[in-house]
């Protein structure tokens, strides 16, 4: 069906696109027809997890940026995603850059976005998903939360902001991932060296009491390996609960000015960054690996390559939501193969 609708989709723009489609998927029709026939559809047994003492039903997770405000909780479960990441959350609402700032890369299999951070703000985003877990109950699917600093907050009062964000969300989110590498808001990917991602973690540590919630940092896809030795060293000494790799990769957008590229151009580059991150970090931080993954193939590299969990997003968009039960099927059977050899 997806592949039918996919070429009228693709004649649209593609921020009007998402924005209908994230509409449609909030409707409590949907969510009711959803829980009623897509849910024993998509979902896929053989593949839980426990990572930081969360279950998760199976390894695929929905990537930050796709449901940005939270409003379509109801439709990732139903698609067998095992796991979303709502955000990119900021503490007061912000429009984010102006438009236009989403494109496809059809011949490329990849999207490219200047979006900034466009966010409705921790308040209203925190109280949706509060009314959403006591009208619905506790999903099946664990619920993360990318935390982000506005854009008119300075670079030295950004720890602040992160700690902001993170209150709101402290008693509701599963875990929660530190954006400091999206290349669409002015200074952020500074946040990545080493005495600001240690300050925002300090701050972040203060307010994390028990029950401590998972804390990880989303880190850029073209970034020097010195820098991540560097990051991996902070994550450990201030017990950090992993990293997200990678974030988009600096690309100019076809207006001319620079955004973020994600898909297939990022598939090799994320799949070598976390089997560094692995390695030199001797195992010590779970990995959820994002960047270019379309079909089994893809998901199984990055497994190998150290991911514990991964998501999706660009290839979401290309082939539509039977993606998540699609490569729960193929991982089933690559284990199933792997533990007969």
């Amino acid at each position: 069906m997806y592949n039918l609708l996919r070429p009228l989709l693709f004649s649209l723009d593609p921020e009007f696109v998402h924005l209908c489609s994230l509409q449609l998927l909030s409707q409590p029709l949907f969510g009711y027809l959803s829980r009623a026939l897509l849910s024993p559809l998509m979902a896929v047994k053989g593949l839980e997890k426990e990572l930081w003492g969360i279950h998760f039903s199976n390894p695929i997770g929905l990537a930050a940026g796709f449901d940005k405000n939270g409003i379509a909780l109801q439709a990732w479960e139903s698609f067998g995603f095992g796991f979303v990441e709502i955000g990119t959350v900021t503490p007061l609402p912000q429009k984010g850059n102006p438009k236009p700032r989403l494109a496809r890369l059809s011949q490329s299999e990849a999207l490219w976005n200047s979006l900034g951070f466009p966010s409705e703000g921790a308040e209203k985003v925190s109280k949706r998903l509060r009314k959403f877990l006591m009208t619905k109950g506790k999903p099946r699917m664990a619920i993360g939360i990318n935390i982000g600093k506005n854009r008119l907050t300075p670079l030295d009062e950004a720890a602040e902001d992160y700690k902001k964000c993170f209150s709101y969300f402290k008693d509701l989110a599963d875990f929660f991932v530190v954006n400091v590498s999206s290349p669409n808001t002015v200074g952020l990917r500074s946040l990545q060296e080493k005495k600001g991602l240690e300050l925002i973690l300090e701050e972040l540590n203060s307010i994390n009491i028990v029950p401590k919630s998972p804390i990880l940092v989303k880190i850029s896809a073209d970034i020097e390996l010195r820098t991540v030795a560097d990051i991996l060293s902070v994550l450990i000494e201030k017990e950090a609960g992993g990293v997200v790799i990678a974030n988009t990769m600096l690309a100019k957008g076809p207006w001319g000015h620079m955004g973020g590229m994600s898909g297939r151009p990022l598939s090799k580059i994320s799949t070598e960054l976390i089997r560094f991150v692995k390695k030199e970090s001797l195992g010590r931080l779970p990995v959820i690996g994002v960047g270019g993954i379309f079909n089994t193939a893809d998901a199984v590299e990055k497994i190998e390559a150290g991911a514990d969990l991964l998501e999706v997003f660009t290839g979401f968009v290309y082939n539509g939501p039977s993606l998540p039960k699609r490569l729960c099927q193929g991982l089933v059977e690559y284990y199933r193969t792997k533990s007969l050899g």
